[in-house]
């Protein structure tokens, strides 16, 4: 039972993303993509709500909205900035099978920074190593 309570949340971000990359990359071009950001947290907002109350029978929301802090305020501030780039990155013509692949590869090594200097994880060689074979990846994926 541990190991599914480890990987669930992976199963559910890749299959989340796969349609997240889908829906992306056929956002209608007549609509500006904050427009249409709009309407997708509308959603986002009354399925969080529902499946909040779903998920925690006698839960009291409110309540919970009073220990917001910056993080939560920040997130909401990245998750568009990545919905936005995302809805861009096909715009301007990234394919699906590299665009966010690339931005994949480097959010990875990116990560491996922020947990060292602001969490102060170490670094491995294997980490290292693993930094070397993205360059690599990035420099075969956009060679054409």
């Amino acid at each position: 039972m541990k190991k599914m309570n480890m990987y669930w949340p992976v199963v559910l971000i890749v299959i989340s993303n796969v349609v997240y990359n889908i829906c992306s990359k056929q956002a209608p071009d007549k609509i500006h993509p904050l427009a249409s950001l709009t309407v997708t947290y509308i959603v986002g907002a009354v399925v969080s709500c529902a499946l909040y109350f779903l998920l925690n029978k006698g839960g009291n929301i409110v309540q919970e909205w009073r220990h917001i802090n910056w993080a939560t305020l920040l997130l909401g501030i990245a998750i568009i900035g990545m919905e936005a780039g995302s809805i861009y990155l096909y715009k301007v013509g990234w394919a699906v099978n590299s665009g966010q692949l690339v931005c994949s590869a480097c959010i990875a090594v990116a990560l491996i920074f922020v947990g060292y200097f602001l969490y102060k994880e170490q670094i491995s060689w294997n980490q290292i190593a693993g930094i070397a074979v993205i360059m690599v990846g990035m420099f075969l994926i956009n060679k054409r």
